[in-house]
């Protein structure tokens, strides 16, 4: 099968077998699949795979099962390797339907962002109906499902990004408000909008001095949930401030975790967000779709920063 492998950072076009299937695996011709930033960490030697999991780049794939359970069904599915290639082996309890009326690469933007944003956003970060949620990197894949995630049970979204095109996209995508961060104080301006009461809870994908900013924003009983640290790994706060406001400092990593811990987020997924899915309420936002072959053009395309939603490799 034609897949595609990192030499020396960069990512190339090379043939390997098809995958032989572990117990409870399916095999799935891929149609497509997602680029995320993980892949361009991994890529980098940042961020190798779990043990057991292929060395092929890849979190999420959208295709048609050709071996093993539900052989012939349509799915998507979340991987922890392996979705840049023409067949990726898939534990069954990771796969998902495709949804009604959405075509393989439009479905393909849909694991790696809704399993990251359910998980963080409502398990960890126990958004409810009325809550407000401040979504750093509103315009990212993550942030742009994200947005419409939240708006979709009931809470109001404000949130960052870089540029004044992306703000008005995200406001397009249902936010309330949208901040760009790189002309406005955006804890000021958090602060303005909600007449100083501040938000429920923060999602941050961007860590480092964010953290200390974030706290600032939370009411009393706030969470903040950290999903991601590219602003920087180490932040400094003031502890009675998470003591006397009595805030909640969590979040989470996906791919390492056990396919029982993946299954169940699929299964809350399948029950509470595919019916929205189904009905066309919530959709991926798609920004650039690349051939298999162009998967270097398509980490250099995401790594400049001026997408907005996800950025897919169409495999068939």
């Amino acid at each position: 099968m034609k897949c595609i492998e990192i030499r020396d950072k960069r990512l190339v076009v090379a043939e390997r077998p098809v995958p032989q299937l572990k117990a409870g695996e399916v095999l799935v011709k891929v149609h497509a699949a997602g680029v995320n930033r993980p892949d361009i960490l991994q890529r980098k030697g940042l961020y190798p795979p779990p043990k057991g999991a292929s060395d092929i780049p890849g979190l999420e794939i959208a295709g048609e099962i050709v071996k093993g359970a539900g052989k012939g069904k349509k799915i998507v599915a979340l991987v922890a390797g392996g979705g840049y290639a023409e067949y990726c082996a898939v534990p069954a309890k990771q796969c998902l339907p495709l949804p009604k009326n959405m075509d393989f690469i439009t479905a393909a933007g849909i694991p790696e962002t809704y399993f990251t944003v359910w998980t963080n956003l409502f398990d960890r970060g126990q958004l409810k109906k009325g809550e407000t949620v401040l979504i750093h990197g509103g315009a990212s894949g993550i942030g742009t499902t994200a947005i419409q995630i939240a708006k979709a049970f009931g809470a109001k979204v404000i949130v960052t990004a870089g540029t004044d095109k992306k703000c008005r996209a995200c406001k397009k995508l249902g936010a309330t408000h949208a901040i760009n961060y790189k002309t406005k104080d955006f804890v000021a301006e958090t602060l303005r909008l909600t007449k100083k009461a501040g938000v429920d809870v923060v999602l941050d994908m961007v860590g480092g001095d964010y953290l200390p900013r974030n706290l600032k924003l939370l009411k009393t009983g706030g969470r903040h949930v950290s999903i991601a640290v590219q602003g920087g790994r180490v932040a400094e706060l003031d502890i009675p401030q998470v003591m006397s406001r009595r805030l909640v400092l969590t979040g989470s990593t996906l791919r390492p975790r056990s396919v029982a811990d993946k299954a169940v987020i699929a299964k809350a997924l399948h029950k509470a967000v595919w019916p929205l899915l189904n009905k066309g309420r919530l959709r991926p936002v798609i920004d650039k779709v690349f051939p298999l072959d162009a998967a270097q053009a398509a980490h250099d395309y995401l790594e400049a920063a001026a997408h907005v939603g996800k950025v897919i490799l169409k495999v068939i």
